[in-house]
């Protein structure tokens, strides 16, 4: 039945058929910027080939079915399957670059174009839901298309890779085993040549990358999936440590709404208040997290992230005097 796009066109025109549109091989061609005799030879071979009951309609100057019991082969895409995809395409909006969202776009109406409005619309999916990242790291669409090639063909990467400490650019080699999207950035999991080690790299700090000529062989997933979700943050690696965080009961209400962690441990207090225990391998990212709550938290284990956190309050203390 020919490519995708072909299949496409079958689907678009069967719609216009059932929905009395009666199209022609003018509206097939401006609906898919192809010339006329494209879209005719389209329409001889659904009625020739796939034995579509097309007749020409000459008062209506275009196409209807002799017998509307026909249906062209088909995949059956539910309405819910149909939300999920586009709403993805919302969701993932300003994801490297709107790549993602567009190509999205581009199969949600092919999907539209197969099944037909089945009781919704485009326009209503895209205001109905969106959502919301602050403080993310966005990543160029090119970038995350040499990356995403890269990692899916099993082969090396290069790319000028800059650190956040000191603006220090260096040249990585890297094989690529998994992406993540993290807290609204995309994150590469990798085995750094210049480091000999698992490294972590934000896309949002890659230049120039370059898909290598040479593959390799995919380490097993048991040596990188620890520095997926072993402990709190995007800091993996190492052994995790229990923190434990003791919330105010005016505080406690919201964060018993919330998943910090799949391993963490809530116990409520008599007071209302609510103590959270999680795991924790690097201790940067949760002391942001605890300063963000201010007075209405405070840290009971270990005592080395007790620490940081007065040492930052004095440190605040000077600014705020």
């Amino acid at each position: 039945m020919g490519d995708h796009l072909t299949l496409e066109r079958y689907y678009w025109f069967d719609n216009q058929v059932r929905t009395a549109r009666f199209p022609n091989a003018s509206s097939l061609a401006e609906q898919f910027e192809i010339s006329s005799k494209t879209a005719q030879r389209s329409i001889d071979f659904m009625r020739d080939r796939i034995g579509a009951p097309l007749e020409y309609d000459q008062r209506h100057k275009g196409y209807r079915y002799r017998d509307n019991s026909f249906s062209l082969p088909s995949f059956h895409v539910s309405q819910e399957e149909m939300v999920s995809v586009l709403l993805a395409r919302n969701l993932l909006s300003n994801s490297a670059g709107g790549l993602i969202s567009r190509d999205i776009q581009s199969f949600g109406r092919k999907l539209f174009t197969t099944m037909g409005q089945i009781g919704f619309t485009q326009d209503k999916l895209r205001n109905a839901f969106s959502a919301v990242w602050n403080g993310y790291s966005p990543s160029q669409a090119s970038t995350f298309r040499v990356v995403l090639n890269a990692l899916l063909q099993n082969r090396l990467l290069t790319c000028r890779y800059t650190s956040p400490a000191g603006g220090r650019e260096t040249e990585r080699t890297i094989a690529p085993h998994h992406l993540q999207h993290y807290m609204g950035s995309w994150v590469l999991i990798g085995w750094c040549h210049l480091k000999q080690g698992w490294r972590k790299f934000f896309l949002s700090r890659m230049s120039d990358p370059i898909m290598s000529d040479e593959s390799f062989d995919p380490r097993p997933k048991k040596e990188w999936e620890p520095l997926i979700h072993t402990s709190f943050g995007i800091f993996q690696g190492g052994s995790p440590i229990p923190v434990v965080l003791q919330f105010n009961p005016f505080r406690a209400p919201w964060i018993r709404e919330q998943v910090w962690h799949p391993d963490q441990k809530m116990e409520d207090l008599p007071d209302g208040g609510l103590r959270l225990v999680l795991p924790v391998t690097d201790l940067r990212e949760i002391k942001l997290r605890v300063l963000q709550f201010g007075a209405d938290v405070e840290v009971i284990e270990p005592e080395e992230l007790r620490r940081e956190i007065r040492e930052e309050i004095e440190k605040m203390a000077k600014i705020y005097p």
